[in-house]
């Protein structure tokens, strides 16, 4: 078991013999994090933040730390970890009656095994100040809908859906030491802003990584994004909806073969982990509802049916779906690109190659023929061709990754739509 104490006040003296960190987020040595370094632009929200969302987001901040400096090499498995967090919260009652449900959910994210221990504490002396500039203040800001804003084309096409309609919609951002992400962030709320006359103030964007980060294989990014928007949405006086835009054959996360069940294996917007995590807003008292809108479109379907056609078409090379974008250093490459090859990649090819017959976007690989893009074509067809053998029966497929409690037959059209989109494309490649 891997114990990590964290601390929110330079007076919290509390400690465990065997931990294995000591994190005090409140200096940088460890760990950098950006969501107060420009404070004054968290003052044009109408309160401050809920204790529950506060505490929500300083849990996803340490749950990120340990999945990054946790080796899985040495575990049983080469996998699975054991991760105990004692937790300072605002709101120790509520936690300790929803502990379960947060290990349960962040063990099913993860795939590791998690407990947490609470303590109570108090505002600290940053979170007192930023809550007496929201005070004082006269300008609030109250959007009527935050959505994530990833630099990807599924949360841009959501962006666009959302915006022809309202412009009122705050947009929220996090990018890692990487190249390729930030980038095209800016890319994407540049276009966004020229086309829908849209004000600085609705973008948000924040970094979060501990210092000297070892273990690639983070599953919990997501939930620390999320956590992101979750507090700020918890700023505005009114229930209000969280739009988190993916495609829904890459939200249920069905690996193409078994090869594929660990780290290219993430469950960022899988329905049950959803389902979850909105059971634990709903039980803490934090008023949002999460939506993806696209639970039910395969990324070419998206699209498709994005609501400005000419506007998607004329920028869908300026956004990033690559896993790891910045690879191209290693052919001595000055930019990020799309590497081709990855599953982001392929996913993307073939949603492009559906709605438009072709794709101009650049690949650095497009024709697998770069390191290990042959074996992993090879894992693709594979995949294929055991979709194309038990096509009937995807009633257990939908089913790899994570138990799906409802609405199993459009699930199940779904994946048969999605994996007809990657065929058409894999089936133009000898592997």
């Amino acid at each position: 078991m891997n114990h990590m104490v964290c601390k929110l006040n330079n007076s919290d003296d509390f400690s465990v013999d065997r931990s294995v960190f000591e994190v005090n987020l409140t200096d940088k040595k460890s760990y950098h994090w950006t969501f107060y370094q420009y404070y004054r632009r968290l003052f044009q929200f109408p309160k401050f933040f809920s204790n529950e969302a506060l505490d929500l987001f300083y849990i996803s901040l340490m749950v990120y730390y340990a999945d990054r400096k946790v080796l899985r090499s040495g575990t049983y498995d080469a996998w699975t970890r054991e991760m105990k967090i004692y937790m300072p919260v605002l709101e120790l009652d509520k936690w300790n009656e929803n502990k379960f449900l947060l290990e349960k959910m962040i063990s099913f994210l993860s795939g590791d095994i998690w407990q947490f221990e609470f303590r109570k504490r108090e505002l600290n002396e940053k979170e007192k100040k930023v809550s007496a500039g929201i005070i004082k203040t006269k300008k609030k800001y109250s959007p009527d809908a935050f959505c994530m804003l990833s630099g990807g084309l599924d949360s841009f096409i959501g962006a666009i859906d959302l915006l022809s309609e309202n412009k009122n919609i705050a947009f929220v951002g996090h990018y890692g030491g990487g190249k390729g992400v930030l980038e095209y962030q800016n890319n994407v709320k540049s276009e966004l802003t020229k086309e829908f006359d849209l004000d600085e103030k609705q973008f948000f964007n924040f970094f979060a990584a501990p210092i000297k980060g070892i273990e690639d294989s983070t599953r919990t990014r997501s939930f620390m994004f999320f956590a992101h928007a979750i507090i700020l949405a918890s700023a505005v006086d009114k229930d209000i909806k969280l739009y988190i835009p993916e495609n829904g054959l890459i939200s249920l996360n069905i690996p193409l073969t078994n090869t594929r069940l660990g780290s290219s294996s993430t469950r960022t917007t899988h329905p049950y982990y959803m389902n979850l995590l909105q059971l634990l807003l709903t039980n803490m008292d934090i008023k949002i509802e999460l939506v993806n809108p696209y639970q039910f479109f395969t990324k070419g379907e998206m699209i498709q049916n994005c609501k400005v056609p000419a506007f998607i078409k004329r920028n869908i090379t300026k956004t990033m779906s690559c896993s790891h974008p910045d690879l191209g250093r290693y052919q001595r490459e000055n930019a990020p690109s799309h590497c081709g090859t990855c599953l982001p990649c392929i996913i993307r090819r073939a949603s492009i190659e559906k709605a438009y017959g072709a794709d101009s976007s650049v690949y650095r690989d497009k024709d697998f023929n770069i390191g290990k893009a042959v074996t992993e074509l090879n894992s693709y067809k594979i995949g294929i061709l055991d979709y194309k053998t038990t096509n009937s029966n995807t009633s257990f497929k939908i089913q790899e990754s994570g138990p799906i409690a409802s609405n199993q037959d459009n699930f199940k059209k779904l994946y048969r739509r999605g994996m007809n989109e990657l065929t058409t494309l894999l089936d133009k490649y000898n592997g």
